[in-house]
């Protein structure tokens, strides 16, 4: 198979599970870098043999066809932008953006141009979620009424990069929201509503003495920065197919118990693993049964497989067929995220003003590094 060739704007932390896709994908390859911070794109040169450039460089090549996005949120519709304004396919890692009227222009210039696009997550596509969403398919608990998908901790006010999280275009709802919102439109459908209140537990947060110690150049133990998001989210999503899910994002709890996503239907409920693996378990108790039963996963790509939705998406580039992380799916879930501040500052229910297909399941029978066809 022809090889697609892609380029990675963004060499931090993500990117090298992006720079080694190939190993376990070989219908892409990474051919060029670029950050904004020279440094990083070098080290990637160096560890990789990928060559560094700027961005309009990376642009200008006409051998790519896929530029991969993992700049910060604050920036993927820009570089969404100048991707396909070069004529590139855009791929951006999550969330689709920030602002819900310039994701709506990457989606019309995408179209436009006849240039796909597509965005993170795509754990949707690891054996965990199939195996899920296959378990609604075949009908095991029956029609879905209702469920809860909670992520919930204290933050991670322990990384040096702290500040990021809790500043615009982040907080529980854009950092993990999109892992949690891609789950349940792969299981359910596209959502109708939202209906939330969200607030904000701390003003400031504080570094702890772990991070000072190991970056002592920068951070001061117990510093304080500030918190400019919402921090705990709760609200009602309602689905096309009349499903009804509580979610509760957050940062603000020391500890819970509850399962990551649980779906409860008129013949019996299922729990989902967390959204942001790949892996199970998967379990199940239908009627007339009294004990959760763990079912055997059905798919492949139970280990960390990110960066299969790029890989899905060149595959279908050279098979003319959809891809499954695509924009539509992105963007309409960026619009489920933003509607939980909307809806508790207006105090009222959001109907969302987007849609999308729910992503078409993988097919069962697959080898590592395969897709369908």
């Amino acid at each position: 198979m022809k090889k697609t060739k892609v380029g990675i704007v963004g060499c931090g932390m993500i990117s090298d599970t992006y720079f080694k896709a190939s190993q376990k994908f070989n219908m892409i390859e990474v051919v060029a870098c670029a950050d904004i911070i020279p440094a990083r794109a070098e080290k990637k040169t160096e560890l990789y043999g990928v060559p560094n450039m700027t961005n309009d460089a990376l642009f200008a090549m006409p051998e790519i066809e896929i530029v991969i996005n993992l700049t910060p949120p604050q920036v993927h519709s820009k570089i969404a932008t100048d991707t396909l304004n070069a004529g590139k396919h855009a791929y951006s890692e999550k969330p689709f953006g920030v602002d819900s009227d310039d994701a709506a222009k990457v989606i019309a210039l995408g179209k436009a141009k006849n240039l796909r696009v597509g965005c993170a997550p795509d754990t949707f596509l690891g054996a965990g979620q199939q195996t899920a969403r296959k378990i609604l398919d075949d009908g095991w608990i029956g029609k879905p009424l209702c469920g809860t998908a909670i992520v919930m901790g204290r933050g991670p006010e322990k990384w040096p990069q702290a500040p990021f999280f809790y500043d615009y275009g982040a907080g529980p709802m854009l950092d993990l929201g999109p892992y949690y919102m891609t789950a349940l439109v792969n299981l359910l459908g596209p959502a109708k509503s939202v209906t939330a209140v969200t607030t904000k537990g701390f003003d400031f947060r504080t570094y702890g003495p772990e991070v000072a110690e190991q970056y002592q150049d920068k951070y001061k133990p117990f510093d304080k920065y500030p918190v400019t998001v919402t921090t705990h989210l709760t609200g009602v999503v309602e689905f096309v197919c009349g499903a009804v899910i509580t979610v509760v994002a957050s940062f603000d709890v020391y500890k819970h118990g509850h399962r990551p996503i649980e779906i409860y239907g008129t013949e019996g409920s299922m729990q989902v693993p967390d959204p942001n693996t790949f892996g199970g378990p998967v379990t199940v108790c239908r009627k007339g049964q009294k004990e959760w039963q763990e079912v055997p996963l059905s798919h492949v790509y139970a280990d960390n497989s990110r960066s299969i939705g790029a890989a899905d998406m060149a595959i279908a580039l050279r098979n003319n067929r959809p891809h499954r992380v695509n924009g539509d799916l992105a963007n309409h879930v960026l619009d489920i995220m933003l509607s939980f501040d909307k809806s508790s500052k207006a105090g009222q229910k959001i109907e969302l003003g987007t849609t999308c297909q729910r992503p078409k399941a993988l097919p069962l029978g697959l080898e590592v590094g395969e897709l369908d066809d």
